[in-house]
């Protein structure tokens, strides 16, 4: 399935414009044994002419069918290639950005391709409870590898100290998986937490 590029997406959006759109499908929570329970998922990626892409992922848990049990939650965030903030670049807060974007081509977004022959990119996404990730990590054609770098938790959030996630566009379907630790020293190292297979519904 070819992908279509937005006429209006900002030149630093080109590597990661295979995400945008809706998508939804089922997953497994854990490991995905047989026990392990079934969700549903919706994800969104939108741009709003600005060097980044918006992220919302609501999931429900279901039975084995798919049919829908109780909502199980939201995440929502933002996914950008990792580069330097300038002058010219929105924010903090209000801080209007300047009309012509900072990478105004292929050529200079090309420049930011890193020695494995991706882009480095940084994502950031919050939940509820309190809990916010910073996520560094690469985007090399269809796939995606993160790491956080941050947790930030509230006082009184649940444990939670590190996480991964890998994603893969195959046969224009989204396929991701997420690993979490859930514990400071001396607590638990990476776990499977969940995964999913996604197709484009728009």
């Amino acid at each position: 399935m070819p992908i279509e590029i937005p006429t209006d997406l900002t030149p630093e959006l080109v590597p990661l414009s295979w995400l945008i759109g809706e998508w939804e499908g089922r997953g497994r929570l854990g490991s995905g044994d047989e026990d392990s329970e079934h969700f549903l998922q919706h994800v969104s990626f939108t741009h709003n002419g600005l060097p980044y892409l918006q992220y919302r992922a609501e999931s429900w848990l279901t039975d084995d069918e798919g049919t829908r049990l109780r909502p199980l939650t939201v995440e929502t965030g933002f996914w950008a290639l990792e580069r330097k903030q300038l002058d010219a670049d929105g924010g903090p807060g209000l801080v209007p950005a300047d009309i012509v974007p900072v990478l105004k081509s292929a050529d200079e977004v090309e420049a930011l391709r890193n020695k494995d022959g991706g882009f480095d990119i940084s994502v950031s996404i919050a939940h509820p409870g309190g809990i916010t990730e910073l996520y560094y990590g690469q985007i090399k054609g269809p796939q995606i590898q993160l790491t956080t770098d941050m947790v930030m938790r509230g006082s009184h959030s649940k444990e939670y100290s590190a996480a991964t996630r890998i994603f893969g566009l195959v046969d224009g379907n989204l396929l991701w998986r997420w690993d979490v630790a859930t514990g400071g020293e001396g607590g638990k190292g990476l776990e499977a937490h969940a995964s999913a297979f996604l197709h484009r519904v728009s």
